[in-house]
This record gives C-alpha cells, structure tokens and sequence, in this order.
C-alpha cells in the first residue's frame, strides 16, 4: 500500500537531473522529493519510478518510501521562476515522491562499499537494474546514496525503457542489456548467479500484479497500443514476467560484461 501525502510547501528545485525534480513539504511534516507528472517525460517516468522502486523492496534492496504526492497548482504563485511555475501549473494532481533522506551523500565509486556484505548487496542491484533496464546507474551518474553508512538506490525514472516504445515488447524482454557493462558496482557484483534464483523466486507473479496495480488509472492513458486501462497493466505484467523467464540472457549479459570488467 503505498501512502498519498498533500505537498504544502515547494522548499527547492533539485537541478541535477533535466525534468525538474524538487524538495517538499508534506502534510504529515515529512519531506520528500517529487517528481513532476508534469515534467518532460510526463507519467512514463512516475510509473518507472513506482514500478521499479516497489519491486526493489520486494526484492528486500534499500530504496526510500515511495509516496503519491497531491499538488495544488495555485502553489506556483509563489515561485518566482517562470519554469517553475509552468511546472507546477501542468502537475496538477497526483505525483509522485520519495522520502527525502537529510545529510546523505552521493555515493563515490573510489571509496569502497561502507558495509559488509557488500558483494551480495552489489549483485542484487547490478541484476535488479539488469532486470529493469536502467540506463542510470553508471560512475558519471551512480543514483545511490549513502546515508548513516548505507546504500541507497534512487532515481528510477528511467527504468523501463521498453515502455517509450510498446511496438514488439514482448521480444524486448527477452533481450539482454548491454549497458549494463557500464554499471558502477559491477566490480564488486561477483555473486550475480548467487542472487539470480533467490531474486527471481521473490517476483512471484502475484508480487508483480500487486505492484502494477499500483499505477494510477490517470497515468495509463497515452498509449493507442492500448483499449483499457486493464490491457495497459496486463502488457506491464506480461513484459515483466516475461523477463523472469529462464533463460535470462540479461543476466548473461551482467555476467560476461563483469568477467570483461574485471
């Protein structure tokens, strides 16, 4: 179940990344930071995000809470910025937020992992975003975070790449990703066949289906591929369960650009 908070304050912009992400104030007096429905690639990015960040926790990874975050577009009359305010203005309704975690760090691939464990904890993320395709994890752009000396994954906007493109999904899942070769932790990701049985066996089906459930009915309704909203979801869980099917070249892939890296 994943909780809807009200954003009462835009505290401030967070210009790392292209679509504008921002640090707010909850009305539970939490902090978060949303990502904009109303941003460059609109809900596509909110659904990587949720989709990904809960099959994470599914799999036990560490990942901030994901919130729904309710905007009221009037907040934009007290941002100076006009890109602000447009922002704001096209956000009306339901975004979506992650617990903002104060005082973290970006993670430095030169200083090693600040936990034990660290080769099982690496293979589970470098298979995870083997899984989930995501193209943002790499030494020039890590997303993970290190906070009271742990690891923390972020930013997951761009997951799921097969979903900009629905044309032929059920022949991208069965494709390996060869960014991966790029992924900052792969150096330490030595366990990778370790993780595979145990990672797969926790996406059960029923795991996958509750957290496509998730998606707002409003976020699914661009696609002409498309009739319903029910067909939507089920193209989501068809890709993803998919992609668990053995053989997973994807994982082969993971594991050939490891014994290359190393």
């Amino acid at each position: 179940m994943i909780r809807t908070i009200t954003a009462t304050e835009y505290v401030m912009p967070l210009r790392e990344g292209g679509s504008l992400p921002a640090i707010v104030a909850g009305d539970d007096d939490g902090t978060y930071v949303v990502k904009f429905r109303g941003a460059g690639q609109g809900t596509r990015a909110l659904i990587a995000e949720l989709v990904s960040g809960e099959l994470a926790r599914i799999l036990g990874l560490p990942v901030p809470e994901v919130v729904f975050a309710e905007l009221d577009p009037r907040m934009a009359k007290t941002e100076p910025d006009p890109e602000i305010q447009d922002l704001l203005r096209k956000s009306e309704g339901l975004n979506l937020a992650l617990d903002y975690l104060p005082g973290s760090i970006t993670f430095d691939p030169i200083v090693p992992l600040p936990l034990e464990g660290r080769a099982r904890l690496a293979s589970s993320i470098v298979w995870f975003d083997a899984f989930v395709t995501n193209v943002d994890r790499t030494p020039k752009n890590t997303n993970l975070l290190v906070w009271h000396r742990k690891l923390w994954m972020i930013d997951h906007g761009a997951t799921l790449i097969f979903h900009h493109q629905w044309d032929g999904f059920r022949e991208q899942s069965r494709k390996p990703f060869a960014r991966i070769a790029d992924h900052v932790l792969l150096p330490w990701a030595d366990e990778l066949r370790e993780v595979d049985e145990e990672l797969t066996a926790r996406l059960t089906p029923d795991a996958i289906a509750a957290v496509i459930e998730l998606i707002p009915d409003t976020w699914l309704h661009d696609e002409p591929l498309f009739a319903t909203v029910d067909e939507y979801r089920a193209a989501y869980r068809e890709y993803l369960m998919l992609r668990l099917q053995a053989p997973r070249e994807w994982l082969e892939e993971a594991v050939r650009a490891r014994t290359l890296r190393v």
